[in-house]
């Protein structure tokens, strides 16, 4: 009897032991009950998936930034511009072959004409086909078609166009184009982002895309020399890459508004690709010309100032005891003229005109063709070592 009970104590206490044993295990997690283990991994892999997802989302969130979404709404209004020119060509032995003897022999080689083809940017305004480039663009071609983003193409009408100002304003028949809006370019801020687009190369015939680039605003109120009798006033530089073939096209901040149009770069040591140095003109210029165009066709800059000037140089500056070699001087004032019934006197020194710096005579010729007949400005000289201000009111020539 003590044997069984013996016996039987001791398989009770192996029993419990048992379920003692298995009921930490499962608490610690040593052993899972009905497939415990596997939901768990299950859990985790789940939860791991979930985690790549939004670190995905993120990473795609953080890719479509304020620059992408920009070009993404600008682009649709980029235009590709191809031309074609007939230009007037004069021999370099002209002299030599105008000799009758030998024009029986090799013709009349005085002046010949070709077919020049050329390409650049532009960029729609309005939603019935009015397109803004450059007036070294398009503005002497005899042919103008235009490409869209879609693939379609159009001849273009050369509705005005000024080489002054080197603007162009075309027109093509379409409804319901994509357009750009016009920003405020009084309103650039020194560094802000800017995104130039348009068709450098050529490359948008590869897949009717415009090219972009991403810049900063580096500078703003640069007054260039004078390029062909085009003149560069007041116009904004930028790092954002232009190449030949940009001309015409946007220069667009992160906010989607065009505040300039890309017209030309510098270049050094034979190098005709960007450097850094490209230069656009500001849009609230392009839009008053523009509004001229639309209505007359032309700028009309008939007016007449009635003033001979000099560039100042070194010597001129220390006998009128100037600060320093920038301005012109005033050489001669014809009778019953604006300079003259504006009160300006021969030895005068200009410095400024309705705000603009004068530099040099390239300077003062740049900023009169700003001006229109009837306009007031205001001059700022010297004259007796003092500064004065004049005011002077253009009239027709």
């Amino acid at each position: 009897m003590n044997s069984r009970f013996k016996t039987l104590i001791t398989a009770s206490l192996i029993i419990i032991l048992l379920i003692a044993a298995v009921y930490l295990s499962a608490k610690l997690n040593i052993i899972s009950f009905s497939g415990g283990l596997d939901n768990d991994k299950n859990i985790a892999f789940a939860q791991l998936q979930d985690q790549k997802t939004k670190n995905n989302d993120e990473i795609t969130s953080s890719r479509r930034n304020i620059i992408t979404e920009t070009v993404k709404i600008v682009s649709p209004a980029i235009v590709g511009i191809n031309v074609i020119e007939i230009r007037e060509y004069k021999d370099p032995f002209f002299s030599f072959f105008d000799d009758p003897f030998f024009q029986r022999f090799f013709g009349d080689r005085g002046t010949y004409s070709q077919e020049v083809k050329g390409l650049g940017s532009g960029y729609i305004i309005s939603s019935d086909g009015y397109i803004i480039t450059n007036d070294h663009v398009a503005g002497n071609a005899t042919k103008i078609t235009v490409t869209l983003t879609d693939g379609r193409q159009f001849d273009a009408k050369l509705n005005g166009s000024d080489s002054a100002s080197d603007i162009c304003l075309l027109k093509i028949d379409g409804e319901d184009l994509p357009y750009v809006t016009l920003g405020n370019s009084d309103d650039i801020i020194i560094g802000e982002w800017v995104i130039a687009l348009g068709n450098p190369f050529g490359l948008f015939e590869l897949n009717d895309k415009p090219t972009v680039t991403v810049g900063v605003v580096s500078a703003t109120g640069m007054n260039l020399d004078a390029i062909n009798n085009r003149y560069y006033l007041n116009m904004i530089q930028t790092d954002a890459s232009i190449n030949g073939g940009n001309s015409g096209g946007p220069l667009v901040n992160s906010e989607g508004n065009v505040i300039g149009m890309n017209t030309l770069i510098f270049t050094s040591g034979g190098n005709t690709g960007s450097i850094g140095l490209g230069f656009a003109i500001p849009i609230n210029k392009v839009k008053r010309i523009v509004e001229e165009l639309k209505e007359k066709g032309s700028i009309d800059r008939n007016f007449e100032i009635g003033m001979r000037i000099q560039t100042i140089d070194e010597g001129i500056a220390q006998y009128y005891h100037l600060k320093s070699a920038k301005g012109v001087i005033v050489t001669k004032v014809y009778p019953n003229t604006p300079a003259e019934k504006g009160g300006i006197e021969v030895g005068d020194i200009i410095l400024e005109v309705e705000g603009y710096k004068i530099n040099n005579e390239n300077t003062i010729f740049s900023v009169f063709h700003e001006f229109r007949a009837g306009q007031t400005v205001t001059l700022k000289i010297i004259r007796d070592e003092k500064e004065l201000n004049k005011k002077m009111k253009l009239v027709k020539g």
